[in-house]
């Protein structure tokens, strides 16, 4: 095979790639869907989507409403994401628990996170809704950049500094919200700050009118191998109730790192 050949079978193996990941997100945004919004939204033709479809419903991965002719997604789907998550399995077991104290005890949003491998953004990986109807609500999956969120910076400062130092040259500090840090050295000074006090914080930094709370969790080695948060409407943060804040968080770390291997504490874990 020529180079052109082969190079021509590599965009056209790519773009048929990109067609289905655009289906399956179509279908996961949408819930249900019709072949033409399907075909639309994927921005594909009507005869790829339905032989992307056919497929998905051959391997199981998505169905057919009889009556409606709608497709959806089915739970193989998931189970091939929990999968992959089974190495993280004891860490989401461990979170859970102090992640429902913190939602039993705020009433507020309290969210997992965990650092990306590849880019300088946290991943929301598991969640407790608020118990208000004006909340905050986040999406799992749901990426933000590291330098604008607490869970990012919790994460980020419990790396040892050449980690912090090869990332924070990696990112570029956008502006989000009103008031999100956008200067390297800024970052860093925040982040000795919230190593010394065992918890971090942002207000309007990723959100106009949010402001979140939030805390590591460390494994045996004292490494940050995930965050978790409480995420307040700005207007019902109640400034009084901030030391019981900053309590349970302190302690809902402190359990989930020790159920890792920990020992010490996380105020003192300065990599």
């Amino acid at each position: 095979m020529s180079k052109m050949s082969d190079s021509s079978t590599k965009t056209e193996n790519a773009a048929a790639v990109l067609k289905v990941f655009a289906v399956f997100e179509t279908l996961a945004e949408e819930k249900s869907a019709s072949l033409s919004d399907i075909a639309q939204k994927a921005m594909t033709s009507k005869t790829t989507a339905h032989r992307l479809l056919n497929t998905l419903v051959d391997l199981g991965y998505a169905e057919q409403d009889p009556d409606t002719e709608r497709y959806a997604l089915t739970l193989k789907l998931f189970s091939l994401a929990a999968q992959s998550l089974s190495d993280r399995s004891e860490l989401l077991r461990v979170a859970d628990r102090v992640m429902g104290k913190l939602s039993r005890a705020t009433g507020e949003s309290v969210n997992l996170g965990v650092l990306d491998d590849r880019e300088q953004k946290v991943t929301y990986v598991h969640k407790y809704d608020s118990y208000y109807s004006l909340s905050m609500q986040s999406t799992l999956g749901l990426r933000n950049p590291l330098h604008s969120t607490s869970l990012g910076k919790a994460l980020l400062a419990w790396r040892d500094e050449e980690e912090v130092t090869e990332r924070l040259a990696a990112m570029q500090l956008t502006q989000v919200a009103p008031r999100t840090i956008t200067d390297a050295a800024d970052l860093r000074h925040q982040l000795a700050q919230i190593r010394a006090q065992g918890f971090s914080e942002e207000i309007e930094e990723s959100e106009a009118g949010v402001r979140c709370m939030a805390t590591p969790v460390l494994d045996h080695m004292g490494k940050s191998v995930a965050a978790i948060s409480i995420a307040f409407p700005l207007f019902r943060f109640d400034e009084a109730r901030r030391p019981e804040y900053i309590a349970l968080l302190r302690d809902a770390g402190q359990e989930a790192s020790a159920a890792l291997g920990f020992q010490g504490k996380i105020a003192e874990a300065t990599q």
